[in-house]
């Protein structure tokens, strides 16, 4: 019977990822000359980042409020959708004020001004830096369950973790949603396995379990008094908050997306994959006959041996610690883009400086640090971890949701006629969210010291900075746009030719009329200086090279239709690592004509010219 479910489950997911990987633009596209991600992979990314909490937060629930967790985390999980409402809300607020990406440190900026936007900052901050400490030590924790390794070993590859991710991000090497939907693909499949065995070999004791803890909770909110029930909610909330960490990545995403619509279908996609699977892996491994203070650091994956065997817990852990690792590289990712935000905003230029692969490489350094700082200060225990987590999670939760309350009570619906929400549910919902942070700032004193402490110094440093520059300064770089190569060639007769070039390749020589060069810069580092008329920069799209190239090849097969129009790319002559790199640059590229079939292609390197050539061979003729 288990044999043919799993093949029954394995062969439909097969075939559903064959008909996802078959379809075209399905994690991005090409417009107006802009590449944008589609719902599904903002949703992707942030699923993936959500899903890594389900293999330490059940273990931490239940080490508080004890089985009553598997009603709560079920519960907070409707709590968070209803959250998600709002967070589409702000993200049509932020749209029609025309600021994309930012969350709450972009809204609290435009509600509160530049001091509150500094506590939203430092909340996200201390979010970030645990979710890589806690992310770190949760994948060697799964990772290595059936290995002895003795405490200090496992703080020597928590520390290996954070400081080679640092290591790749300072390389330039980053994860995208191409990277992400395979890893995605594997998870899942072992995830959905793993929920259909536990289903499978379920204990004869774990329904009654589940359904006395619903039983539990209800007793206590029904028949001991308001006060009660109001303290048993707040407790059950924030002791379960920590199983959804990771929601609001999907509005720090809002620039990668072409409207607001998006943030919305990604947060129903949450709500139906990642808003399911958590309560239901949750309270099958919770139920379970497991010894949970030996397991706190493992309980999934030991709960997979259980269900199934040895091996197969080998696998999800291993794939945890995958999951768990994209998350720590997530944290340094989103960390770096914040502070960049707000250096620019503030001319704080030392701190943005780039190297030559265009990386924020003191940022990374900084977090690092950070981060081995907080595991040496916590000796890599996931619990102490987990309570500090806890408290600026919900701090930038009471923030966002705050800063909402005060714009729909200020401004009311005029401007968002096309999605609001209920002021009084968002109400109801800062309560709820203020009594769950008053709760774990009382309970968590690690947590709260951690928050306070990040919250003082950046307000004593950054007050006089906004004070100084002025909360609107901010460094503008100049750059063209693709309408202006457009009409430029749609102004030539005859054959039009354009030539990509990396900075630093372009000819100053004679040229052609009808060729345009196009060289891609990254708005990190300073603009290259413009070299002639036909040459054009572009600031790099979020999807990288490739995908600014795409968008820019789509704008001219739409606007030059029926003209000769030739698109040449240059030869890789510099140094190993962008030559390994470039072998699937090239890959790349192999795909643009059947992309765009209007238009030509070639790939070519320039010979010296035939004076200089000649001359070269008669100096050597000379000397022979």
């Amino acid at each position: 019977m288990t044999v043919l479910v799993l093949l029954l489950l394995n062969a439909g997911l097969a075939v559903l990822f064959g008909m996802l990987v078959m379809r075209a633009n399905l994690l991005g596209y090409a417009r107006g000359g802009k590449w944008y991600l589609t719902w599904f992979a903002v949703g992707l990314i942030t699923l993936m980042d959500e899903l890594t909490s389900v293999f330490y937060a059940p273990a931490e629930a239940h080490r508080f409020i004890g089985h009553k967790a598997i009603f709560f985390i079920a519960a907070t999980s409707l709590l968070m959708r209803v959250l998600s409402s709002r967070m589409v809300e702000i993200a049509r607020i932020l749209e029609q004020h025309d600021i994309r990406g930012g969350g709450v440190y972009s809204f609290s900026y435009l509600v509160l001004g530049p001091v509150a936007s500094f506590v939203a900052v430092a909340s996200i901050m201390v979010s970030y830096i645990l979710t890589a400490c806690i992310s770190s030590v949760s994948a060697v924790i799964n990772g290595t369950a059936f290995l002895p390794l003795s405490p200090a070993s496992e703080r020597v590859l928590i520390l290996a973790v954070i400081w080679g991710v640092a290591g790749l991000n300072i390389l330039g090497i980053r994860e995208n949603a191409r990277v992400t939907f395979g890893i995605f693909i594997v998870a899942a499949v072992v995830i959905l396995n793993l929920i259909v065995l536990g289903i499978l070999h379920i204990d004869p004791q774990s329904p009654h379990i589940i359904l006395g803890s619903a039983n539990d909770v209800f007793y206590s909110v029904t028949e001991r008094g308001f006060g009660h029930a109001v303290a048993v909610i707040t407790i059950g909330v924030a002791s379960c908050v920590l199983a959804y960490s990771g929601i609001e990545s999907v509005i720090q995403t809002a620039g990668l997306c072409q409207s607001w619509r998006d943030i919305s279908k990604a947060y129903w996609f949450l709500a139906l994959t990642v808003g399911v699977v958590t309560p239901l892996i949750s309270a099958l491994a919770l139920s379970a006959p497991i010894d949970f203070h030996a397991h706190e650091g493992d309980l999934i994956t030991h709960w997979a041996t259980i269900v199934g065997n040895v091996p197969f817990g080998v696998v999800v852990g291993l794939v945890g610690s995958v999951i768990l690792v994209m998350a720590v590289n997530t944290a340094y990712v989103a960390s770096s883009e914040l502070l960049e935000r707000v250096a620019h905003r503030y001319h704080f230029d030392w701190l943005v400086a780039t190297s030559r692969r265009a990386s924020l490489y003191r940022i990374h350094v900084l977090n690092a640090v950070m981060y081995t700082g907080i595991i040496l200060l916590t000796r890599g225990r996931q619990s102490i971890l987990a309570e500090m987590y806890a408290v600026s999670l919900l701090a930038s939760f009471c923030i966002n949701i705050g800063c909402l309350l005060i714009y729909r009570y200020l401004r009311g619906t005029k401007e968002i006629r096309d999605y609001y929400t209920s002021r009084s549910g968002t109400l109801i919902l800062e309560f709820i969210l203020v009594a769950c942070f008053i709760y774990l700032a009382v309970h968590r004193p690690y947590g709260t010291g951690l928050w306070a402490s990040v919250v003082t110094v950046l307000l004593a440093a950054a007050i006089p900075l906004s004070r100084r520059y002025g909360p609107e300064a901010r460094e503008m770089r100049r750059s063209d746009y693709p309408l202006e190569m457009v009409l430029a060639l749609g102004e030539v007769d005859g054959p039009l030719h354009v030539c990509f070039r990396r900075p630093g390749e372009i000819d100053v020589g004679d040229r052609k009329t009808g060729t345009a060069f196009v060289m891609f810069f990254s708005p990190k580092a300073p603009i290259p200086p413009k070299m002639s008329q036909d040459h054009y920069r572009f600031p790099m799209q979020p999807g990288g090279v490739y995908r600014s190239i795409t968008a820019l090849l789509a704008l001219l097969e739409e606007e030059l239709e029926g003209r000769d129009v030739t698109v040449h790319f240059g030869w890789p002559t510099s140094s190993w690592i962008d030559r390994m790199a470039m072998g699937v640059f090239v890959a790349n590229l192999m795909r643009l004509p059947k992309l765009f079939p209007k238009l030509h292609f070639a790939i070519e390197s320039d010979a010296p010219a035939p004076v200089a050539a000649s001359a070269a061979r008669s100096e050597a003729a000379a000397q022979g």
